[in-house]
């Protein structure tokens, strides 16, 4: 295909989409991954001595199934904070050029399974729902926060320093701006349609249009957006929409393990990766959850770091055709 300039429905931030996957270099090689040595697995059953006192547990038959804790080396410092103002934002007098503040929350880190394991994908579905309903759980135990990030890295590549698979939950006390700009479209794109769901319908052009589909169940849809920014860029997106990851109802846990075990067929094994859940900020309504994954495959060069667009060299039809044909 040319090459084609496309705009995210969700955020209006653009994307180049092309296909140059078949140039020297347009995939970073990635390593299988060891065996975890569960006797120096700080996440590993047995060894809850190693991690700082525990939070919360999801408990079963005498042990656990997840486990939550303080992060031993926090991003956040405990107490409670106002996001601050800008001091550019307007008015007059003399702005504060080099505004800070003392940046407070809640890190903490959700081990997925008591098993030393490295991915969602390497767990039962049913391990998977059980440690997404305690991300719910915790997001929960939040909510007077302004903004909850809930994050997995998988692989060192993608920043995990500890290969057992874990989320990390940040309670921060201001929203962030893509999620704000996001915010924003969800709000006018509900104005303007008297009151749809922006989320809502792209996803069922998605489903009509079947070409950036990857796999359907019950509660969510897994799919390559069109304005994929990385190769096997993928979302998982709730059939019946709600504003945020916290409120009851689908998981999509099913689909989302489906996914990971069908992108680790694609690509031989799997690879380094972030993922997030994409929730709506603490006052928003006209919203709707999602996750979003991102493969590590592609460098970030010149391009993206300095100007925010993304140049995917493999097109998310051909993405979603290859996660489809994987067994």
């Amino acid at each position: 295909m040319s090459p084609e300039l496309r705009i995210d429905p969700l955020s209006g931030l653009r994307v180049i989409a092309g296909e140059r996957g078949s140039r020297p270099g347009a995939f970073l090689d990635f390593p299988t991954r060891e065996p975890i040595d569960p006797s120096t697995d700080p996440f590993a059953a047995g060894n809850e001595d190693r991690t700082p006192p525990e939070l919360y547990r999801l408990p079963t038959e005498g042990a656990w199934r997840v486990r939550v804790v303080p992060n031993l080396y926090p991003a956040l410092a405990p107490g409670d904070g106002g996001a601050g103002d800008d001091p550019l934002a307007g008015g007059r007098g003399e702005p504060n050029l080099f505004a800070a503040q003392p940046a407070v929350g809640s890190h903490e880190v959700i081990v997925n399974a008591p098993d030393p394991v490295h991915s969602l994908a390497e767990v039962a579905p049913a391990q998977v729902e059980a440690a997404m309903s305690v991300w719910r759980e915790r997001m929960r135990a939040h909510s007077d926060a302004a903004y909850v990030h809930v994050i997995v890295n998988e692989g060192k590549e993608a920043g995990a320093s500890l290969p057992h698979t874990h989320a990390q939950l940040y309670a921060l006390p201001f929203v962030p701006a893509s999620v704000a700009r996001e915010r924003e479209r969800f709000t006018a794109y509900s104005d303007r349609t008297q009151g749809r769901n922006l989320l809502e319908d792209v996803l069922q052009e998605e489903v009509r249009r079947r070409e950036r589909v990857v796999a359907i169940d019950d509660e969510a849809v897994s799919l390559c957006p069109f304005a994929a920014r990385v190769p096997f860029h993928f979302q998982v997106v709730p059939r019946r929409p709600a504003a945020r990851f916290a409120d009851d109802g689908a998981l999509g846990a099913s689909v989302l393990h489906e996914t990971l075990v069908r992108l680790g067929a694609a690509l031989g094994h799997l690879p380094p990766l972030n993922m997030w859940v994409r929730t709506a900020p603490r006052d928003a309504e006209r919203f709707c959850w999602r996750i979003e994954v991102m493969p590590r495959l592609a460098q970030l060069a010149g391009l993206e770091i300095g100007t925010g667009v993304h140049l995917n060299v493999l097109a998310p039809e051909d993405a979603a055709e290859r996660l489809r044909s994987a067994g």
